[in-house]
Formats: C-alpha cells, sequence, structure tokens
C-alpha cells in the first residue's frame, strides 16, 4: 500500500463510483464529500467518476462536484467527457447478439432497455420510468428496441429487478447468455431493494476502463486510487493501486478492497480523501 511521505503526493488520480459511494440515500451528495472532491483537486489530484450511467444521467452529479475532464461511463462501456466530444474508449455489445437479446425478452415478456452513448430506449413504460426521470435526470425513448439495436451501437443493455416476478425473469436471460454477455448488479441505496442489472460485452469491466482512464492520464495504476460499492466496482477496486469499498458495499467488494471507508451516508468519500490525499 503507498501512502503519504510529508508533502509528496504518491497518489495522482482518485476514481469514484457514483450510486451508494457518491449518492446516498436520500439521492443527493453530502456536503462533506464536496468540499473534499474540491480540496483534493486543487492540491493537483485528478477526480474522475466511474459509474453505470450514461453520460447525460451524469450531468447532475458531475455539475454539483464541479468536476470536467474524463470519466468512465456505462460500466466501462464508453471513457469519454461528458459531451462525449473526446472519447477514450467505447466498446458496443456484438449487433448479432443483442438481436438475440432482444428476440429473447420479448418472448419471454422481460422488460429491456437499450443505452447508447446519449439514450436509452425501451418498448413500453413501467414502474422505472420515474426513477429515470427524477433520479437520473434522463427521460426514456419509446420506440422498437429491435430497430434501435439494428440502427445504433448498443453499449449496454439492462433489465431492472424490484418483484420476484422480475428477478426470476432477470436470472432466466442471465442463464440464457451465460458466456455470451456479462452480467452485473448495481444498487443505489435511495432505491433499496431495486437491482439494476447491466448487462455489457464480456470484455467491458469497470477495471478495463480504468486501465484505458489511467493511460490516458498517464497516471501508473499503482498511483490509482478507486472506491466503489456495488459488484460492478469489483474490477475497478482489483486493479487499482489502492482499491475501496464503502461499509455499505457487497461483501464481494469489501472482500477484494485494500480498505474499507465509511458509508454513502457518512462521508466515506470524504474520509477517504483525508486518509489518502490531504
Amino acid at each position: 500500500m503507498l501512502v503519504k511521505v510529508g508533502n509528496y503526493l504518491k497518489y495522482e488520480l482518485l476514481v469514484l463510483d457514483v450510486d451508494g459511494t457518491l449518492v446516498d440515500s436520500n439521492g443527493d451528495i453530502s456536503k462533506k464529500d464536496i468540499e473534499a472532491i474540491q480540496i483534493a483537486r486543487d492540491r493537483g489530484v485528478i477526480v474522475s467518476l466511474s459509474t453505470g450511467r450514461i453520460p447525460l444521467a451524469c450531468k447532475w452529479s458531475l455539475s454539483k462536484l464541479q468536476l470536467d475532464g474524463f470519466h468512465i461511463f456505462i460500466d466501462g462501456a464508453l471513457v469519454s467527457d461528458l459531451d462525449v466530444k473526446a472519447v477514450v474508449r467505447t466498446q458496443p455489445i456484438d449487433r448479432e447478439t443483442v438481436l438475440e437479446a432482444v428476440e429473447f425478452a420479448r418472448s419471454n415478456k422481460i422488460y429491456m432497455e437499450m443505452y447508447t452513448i446519449d439514450k436509452f430506449y425501451a418498448e413500453q413504460a413501467n414502474w422505472t420510468d420515474e426513477i429515470h426521470k427524477n433520479f437520473f435526470g434522463a427521460c426514456i425513448t419509446l420506440d422498437d428496441i429491435e430497430k434501435v439495436g439494428k440502427k445504433y451501437e448498443i453499449l449496454k443493455m439492462e433489465t431492472i429487478a424490484r418483484y420476484p416476478e422480475e428477478y426470476e425473469k432477470a436470472e432466466l436471460l442471465k442463464k440464457k447468455f451465460s458466456g455470451k454477455l456479462r452480467f452485473s448488479i448495481a444498487r443505489s441505496p435511495a432505491f433499496p431493494g431495486v437491482d439494476f442489472v447491466n448487462i455489457i460485452e464480456p470484455v467491458v469491466s469497470k477495471g478495463n476502463a480504468l486501465k484505458q482512464l489511467a493511460n490516458h492520464f498517464k497516471t501508473p495504476l499503482e498511483k490509482v486510487v478507486a472506491v466503489g460499492d456495488g459488484l460492478n466496482d469489483l474490477s475497478l477496486l482489483s486493479d487499482a493501486g489502492l482499491g475501496i469499498a464503502m461499509d455499505n458495499a457487497f461483501d464481494e467488494v469489501k472482500a477484494v478492497a485494500d480498505v474499507i471507508t465509511g458509508s454513502v451516508d457518512n462521508g466515506g468519500v470524504a474520509e477517504v480523501i483525508q486518509n489518502y490525499f490531504l
């Protein structure tokens, strides 16, 4: 583990998950975390987000944190700036697999969302629409998802489970495409009991995207601190020089972490910055 020696800063890049790491159970980011991130940036630390969200759904968070630069979006399928004008990495899902998944979802009545770089689509409205609009700040586009899959590059698909039948269908989808697609679960303290099941190319992960991001900044991985809480953060924490799990993280995430910090509702990110950057 690297530590500070005198005033010499060993860590250069801080990569933060969003939901459950920065965004708390009230759907907000604490003043303590915001102030700590600003102090770190003033001292020359590069701060980037790493999230399953599309860029559009990160505008509020990035504005509140006063962050610009490059970030990891869509679980690692996209590394770019917020406006996607400068792209470091993009990895869409194989088109044939997308269309096969659409057919399977339709035949089994599984709710499916399709994500391009700047939009997300579904064929019908459901209870998740309010979450997307009010919490993520992104409005769904209703369209024929087979047509969408043929026309656009799809970086992520997603199904959402809150009720027993939805969990069963998510497992059915996972079993059908095991080996062809990678499935990971993200959760938000603001929506207890809801699993956001991210579906991406097997080669895509936050960890692989972190390597691209660090290379872009010319920062060795051993000088990167990554903080997260969800199963989609496993590779992120494993590949960083210092991987830190939130106290509210999945047990599997805590198991791979070098350090466990406070919970999202108790300034866990501010604690990381105080201990390793200031």
